[in-house]
């Protein structure tokens, strides 16, 4: 008989879940393996009416309602980093979180958060695979060419890189093709499906994101 854990995903943005949601997935899955005996998996994203809500009210709401709604067993929440790494961030918003949740009832709030941090922002991590981002943008163009030769998380604006790189992929196309061009929200979902956890591997945030994740799984028992 296999055990379930049932994750929650509460991130800043829609392409932020758009993304996340199958990186998170098959995070999940390869800390699983690592446990004794059969798990099984499942991943909910969590929506919320975020209006007047500060971070830690907004975990919150997400917490209580990923419990009641879907019986989540841990709440990974995403926030990006905005900077070169996570102390701030965790310093104000992630902590706080934590503190106010263990503050709560068990019964009503799932307690466990873990946090997924991309440096600077969460397109640094689509960054990770280079050959497939440009796959998928459908270009042969080099890493200079496209200026994503850099590491993904030394780029301070990540998400405005990959914007110029298909700019820069989309200059040598006709008009007529140009015209029905690429945008970036047409990545965020095929490249989170399809990237390989290998390649995010090589970025410590994602590192660190996969040390919590198994941190809550030794929580829960499931992994010592």
């Amino acid at each position: 008989m296999s055990n379930l854990i049932v994750a929650g995903l509460f991130a800043e943005g829609s392409t932020d879940i758009r993304f996340l949601e199958s990186v998170v997935i098959k995070t999940l899955e390869d800390v699983a393996f690592e446990c004794q005996g059969q798990i099984e998996t499942e991943v909910k994203a969590i929506e919320i009416n975020k209006t007047g809500l500060g971070f830690v009210d907004q975990v919150l709401e997400a917490s209580q309602k990923g419990l009641n709604d879907f019986g989540i067993m841990l709440l990974c929440v995403h926030t990006d980093a905005d900077d070169s790494d996570d102390s701030n961030v965790m310093e104000a918003k992630i902590r706080p979180a934590i503190t106010s949740l263990n503050e709560t009832n068990e019964a009503e709030f799932c307690k466990i958060l873990v946090s997924v941090i991309p440096v600077h922002m969460t397109e640094a991590w689509m960054l990770a695979d280079k050959e497939l981002l440009k796959s998928e943008i459908g270009t042969q163009k080099t890493n200079v060419d496209l200026g994503i030769h850099s590491a993904p998380e030394s780029i301070a604006d990540p998400k405005g890189t990959i914007n110029n790189a298909i700019r820069i992929a989309q200059s040598d196309l006709t008009r007529r093709k140009r015209n029905r061009g690429l945008d970036i929200s047409e990545l965020y979902q095929i490249i989170g499906q399809k990237i390989d956890l290998s390649k995010l591997e090589n970025l410590d945030s994602f590192r660190q994101f996969k040390e919590n994740l198994k941190s809550a799984f030794r929580e829960l028992g499931f992994l010592h």
